[in-house]
């Protein structure tokens, strides 16, 4: 029976074995590769600050489902979140998107237990085609997504923000949890040494030969520190977002959860 360590393992085998992010000689990097799923999936639960209390409060801010309705979750990477809310609600179901093969086929191996409620689906987060939710009868009561709405720049985001009102069922929550842009390089720089060592702490739980922090920052994970980010990312200031939700006419907009650059907040829609 293949689990999501089997899976996860086959795919590792064919991705390269130095899949640190490659820098060019001209110091730019390219967009999201499979091998940053790679790093992502094998070191991520040390690279994501407080990654369990965020997991925490995106599930306790999703609204109760019962039978019948539905969550989605927008680039759903190994799936974590996804299971979070199938194991907290024992009822909806939810429908986990991702436009990476790996991250697939590890989040399908992790919800296989869930069997009819979990649903897994390629998409591209940029493109318009999916934003209709057309295969979530009346709409999701949540739609969720962490650390991945950074790869949109401003106008994507504000767009975006405005088809996930539409999609949602009156009532349904939007909850992000992302990289916000600092306004200032003083707070840039906070931003960069609490990350830094926010994964040191982290790091200290790891029992494997390889150091987590050692890893973070050889693979130039930390955006806030990073001379020469990569172009995909492109968080935008907190306030701006919360401007989008809002003139996208969600309510309750809200921050949750602020560290390290990384964020929660979210908006609900009108009944």
């Amino acid at each position: 029976m293949w689990t999501t360590a089997s899976v996860w393992s086959a795919f590792r085998a064919r991705v390269p074995t130095a899949i640190d992010r490659i820098v060019g000689t001209d110091g730019q990097k390219p967009g999201w590769q499979e091998s940053d799923s790679a790093v992502f999936m094998d070191w991520g639960q040390y690279f994501v600050p407080h990654r369990a209390t965020q997991l925490r409060i995106i599930r306790d801010l999703t609204p109760e489902a019962g039978s019948g309705e539905s969550y989605v979750d927008l680039c759903c990477g190994e799936g974590r979140l996804s299971e979070a809310l199938l194991q907290a609600r024992p009822e909806p179901s939810v429908l986990a998107l991702d436009g990476s093969e790996a991250m697939r086929q590890v989040t399908a191996a992790r919800l296989a237990p869930f069997g009819e409620r979990a649903r897994v689906a390629a998409f591209d987060l940029g493109s318009d085609g999916w934003r209709k939710l057309s295969g979530v009868p009346g709409g999701p009561l949540a739609i969720v997504s962490s650390l991945a709405i950074h790869h949109l720049d401003g106008r994507q985001k504000a767009k975006l923000y405005a088809d996930m009102y539409q999609a949602l069922k009156p009532g349904g929550r939007f909850i992000i949890a992302d990289l916000i842009e600092p306004l200032s390089p003083a707070a840039t720089s906070v931003a960069a040494w609490t990350w830094d060592q926010s994964t040191r702490e982290a790091a200290q739980e790891h029992q494997g030969p390889e150091d987590p922090y050692q890893k973070f920052v050889a693979t130039g994970w930390n955006y806030y520190a990073d001379p020469y980010p990569d172009p995909i990312d492109k968080p935008s200031p907190l306030l701006a977002q919360l401007k989008w939700l809002e003139q996208a006419r969600f309510i309750e907009v809200d921050v949750h959860w602020l560290l390290a650059g990384h964020a929660i907040f979210s908006g609900r829609k009108t009944t």
